[in-house]
C-alpha cells in the first residue's frame, strides 16, 4: 500500500457509526455506535469516541465516509441531506481532535473503494458503480481502475437522479432534497418504513397490521424480516423498492457501461428479494448493446464496504502509493 501501521476506517450513516482498523492487510471486526444526527458537534463526538476506542499506538491515519457532498481535497462537507454537516470543515476538526491525518470522502465512494480494490490497494474491478441503499441512496464510481470524483469531488450522487418525474404539466416544481421523483425519494430505506406503515393501516389482518395493533413500532427492518419468512405483503413491498432501484441501475449502466453495479447499504441485507426485481427491471431498460458484460450484484462486504473502504482510503492517501486514491493536494506534493 505504500504505508505501514494501523489505519482506522469510519463509516457514518444516518443511524449508526461503524469503525474498524486495517493493519497488515487485515481488517478488525467493526464496532457500531448510534449516530448523533442532531448536530455537527454531537456527530464529531461520536466519531472521536469511536476512533479512540479502536486506535492503538500504531495508528497512522483515519478515513471517514459520510453521506454528504465532500470537497475531497480539503475534507470540507459542502452539503448534507441526512446529517447537519453542511459547510462544515470535518477534516480539520477531526484532525485537531484526533491528532492524526484524516481523509474525508462520500460514504458511497469509500464503499466503492471497498468493493473495487483489495486490502492491499490492488484493483479488483476496473469499472464499478456502487449504489448504497440505506437511510438515503448514495453512489460511488470507480472508472478505469481509478476513483472518479469529478471536478469538485461531488461526482456519483446517483440517488438524486430522477426516475419518476412527471412532465405532463411541464417540469415539476423544485423542492427540497431528496426531490420528489428521485431515486432516493422512491427507493431509500425510509420508503420501506412508509410501506410498512401503509400495509399495517390498509390490511390490519396482515402480519404488519397485527404487529401495529399490539403497539409494536414497525419499520423497514420488519419488512425485510417478514419477507424472508415468506410474508406476501413484505415480499411485495421489497419488489416495488427493487423495481424502482432497477430504473436507477439501468440509468447507471446506460451512462457508464460498467463491469459491475454493486448494491450495498443496510437494505441490501434483503438479498435476492431486493436484487432479483432490481436486476429484472434494469435489464428491461438498458439500451440494447449496452452493459452486455455488466454484472449486477450485492456487495461482497455486506454492511462492511464502507468502513473497509474508509480504512483503505486512509492507508493509500497517507502512503501516496496509488494515484487512483491521490487527492489533488497529494498530486501537487508528489509532483514537487
Amino acid at each position: 500500500m505504500g504505508a505501514s501501521g494501523q489505519f482506522i476506517g469510519v463509516d457514518v450513516g444516518g443511524t449508526k457509526v461503524a469503525v474498524a482498523a486495517l493493519e497488515d492487510e487485515q481488517l478488525t471486526e467493526p464496532t457500531i455506535r448510534p449516530t448523533d444526527a442532531t448536530s455537527a458537534d454531537g456527530l464529531v463526538e461520536e466519531i472521536v469516541a469511536a476512533v479512540d476506542a479502536a486506535r492503538s499506538e500504531r495508528a497512522q491515519a483515519v478515513g471517514v465516509g459520510v453521506p454528504s457532498i465532500v470537497e475531497f481535497a480539503t475534507g470540507r462537507v459542502r452539503s448534507s441531506v441526512n446529517l447537519h454537516l453542511a459547510n462544515f470543515d470535518l477534516r480539520g476538526v477531526l484532525e485537531e481532535r484526533l491528532g492524526l491525518p484524516v481523509f474525508v470522502d462520500n460514504d458511497a465512494t469509500v464503499a466503492a473503494i471497498g468493493e473495487a480494490f483489495d486490502e492491499g490497494g490492488r484493483v479488483l474491478v476496473e469499472n464499478l458503480v456502487m449504489l448504497t441503499v440505506g437511510t438515503g441512496v448514495g453512489g460511488g464510481l470507480v472508472l478505469g481502475g481509478r476513483v472518479y470524483r469529478g471536478s469538485t469531488g461531488a461526482a456519483g450522487e446517483l440517488g438524486h437522479t430522477m426516475i419518476g418525474a412527471n412532465f405532463a404539466e411541464g417540469p415539476p416544481v423544485r423542492g427540497g432534497f431528496p426531490q420528489k421523483g428521485s431515486l432516493e425519494a422512491l427507493a431509500a430505506g425510509r420508503v420501506l418504513d412508509h410501506s410498512a406503515a401503509d400495509i399495517a393501516s390498509e390490511r390490519p389482518d396482515s402480519a404488519l397490521g397485527r404487529m401495529a395493533a399490539q403497539g409494536e413500532r414497525i419499520d423497514g427492518r420488519d419488512v425485510v424480516r417478514l419477507a424472508r419468512e415468506g410474508d406476501p405483503d413484505a415480499v411485495g413491498a421489497l419488489r416495488v423498492l427493487g423495481e424502482r432501484l432497477g430504473i436507477g441501475i439501468a440509468n447507471a449502466i446506460n451512462t457508464f457501461d460498467p463491469d459491475e453495479v454493486v448494491i450495498g447499504g443496510g437494505v441490501s441485507v434483503a438479498g435476492d428479494l431486493l436484487l432479483d426485481p432490481a436486476r429484472e427491471t434494469a435489464l428491461r431498460f438498458v439500451l440494447p448493446g449496452v452493459g452486455e458484460r455488466t454484472e449486477i450484484r450485492l456487495a461482497r462486504h455486506l454492511g462492511g464496504a464502507g468502513f473497509r473502504g474508509a480504512a483503505m482510503l486512509a492507508a493509500l492517501e497517507l502512503g501516496r502509493g496509488d494515484e487512483a486514491f491521490a487527492s489533488p493536494r497529494s498530486k501537487v506534493e508528489s509532483a514537487s
